[in-house]
């Protein structure tokens, strides 16, 4: 029984277990809403929209998480990274009209080329430095996607951004069909970090956030994988950035800004860094227990800041008593 049981483990990883948890919890939420509508059981679209937006804020945890969880760099600038792939996923497909996949390949080597551009001359820089960095970094695309009206059509934003079509088999339209596209690209991110996680790869960037004087002296190039891993973090970006837009069928450079930067780090700071199932717990935090609290009774005056303050308070509190957050392995004091 025992070598059975052995044999089971080595033929499927629990962590793929993880996968469910999203629809595990949209379908509670789905419950949940219902049992506080006047109408009860409603349509089922607004919390498969829900499920598509937490597969993107899985992935984009994903992609802080390799930087900050695993190699320690604090990035304040993934919001660019998460804009410039959508931004360009448009031009392929309205501009160059690539398919679907071509355009998103287009999306993750422009986002690597660029991450390189800002990691190389800026990845000697140590903590507070190297955060203002990218903080500038950020600050620098929000302004250029704000600006260049000629292209991105600044504020007004870029409206009727066609939907997938893979490959001339599958016309991606409804609501189910986005939940299925995002389980797609989502699996690969998973995929790839799941090997990263167990590899001696792994372990080393993992000493990089721990010790990088000690890596260094085993004759690791630092500095070059810390860019390695940049790069790979904003390609990783990128499939967040060319769902997104497909999905939303709409994108300004609001989306992107410095706000949504923090947005996206708190997705590790409370599910916790440095594994895997930190980030699902946080991207479910961090997208659902707002929707939660749109329940709460409130005077309407008031309703949306209340609101964010009493989600600040909740994300207070959890710092203060859990810093690692629900299930980290890193601990950043």
């Amino acid at each position: 029984m025992s070598q059975l049981l052995l044999n089971t483990k080595k033929i499927y990883n629990w962590k793929y277990s993880l996968l469910f948890l999203p629809l595990l919890v949209t379908f509670l939420f789905y419950l949940f809403t219902s049992l506080f509508s006047a109408s009860g059981f409603g349509s089922i679209n607004y919390p498969l929209h829900m499920l598509v937006m937490i597969n993107i804020y899985i992935i984009l945890g994903f992609s802080i998480n390799l930087v900050t969880g695993y190699t320690g760099l604090l990035s304040l600038g993934h919001g660019a990274f998460y804009g410039i792939s959508a931004y360009i996923m448009v031009l392929g497909l309205m501009v160059l009209k690539v398919p679907f996949f071509l355009a998103l390949i287009l999306a993750i080597v422009f986002n690597m080329a660029i991450s390189l551009l800002v990691s190389l001359p800026s990845i000697r820089l140590k903590h507070d430095y190297f955060i203002l960095a990218v903080i500038a970094f950020q600050m620098v695309i929000f302004t250029i996607l704000y600006n260049w009206t000629s292209v991105t059509r600044g504020p007004y934003g870029i409206p009727g951004i066609p939907r997938p079509d893979i490959f001339g088999l599958w016309h991606v339209d409804e609501t189910w069909e986005y939940v299925v596209l995002s389980y797609i690209l989502l699996i690969i991110v998973f995929v790839y970090f799941a090997k990263v996680d167990s590899s001696s790869f792994g372990r080393v960037i993992k000493g990089i956030r721990d010790d990088e004087l000690v890596v260094s002296s085993m004759g690791r190039n630092v500095n070059l994988m810390k860019a390695y891993v940049f790069a790979v973090s904003a390609g990783i970006a990128a499939f967040a950035g060319a769902l997104f837009a497909t999905s939303a069928t709409y994108i300004d450079p609001t989306s992107f800004g410095l706000d949504e930067s923090i947005f996206i780090i708190m997705i590790i700071f409370i599910g916790g860094s440095g594994n895997l199932k930190g980030v699902f717990w946080g991207a479910l935090f961090v997208e659902l227990l707002p929707e939660i609290l749109r329940f709460l009774q409130m005077p309407d005056a008031v309703a949306a800041n209340l609101r964010q303050i009493i989600f600040g308070l909740i994300i207070i509190i959890l710092m203060r008593f859990k810093p690692t957050g629900f299930a980290g392995d890193y601990d950043y004091d």
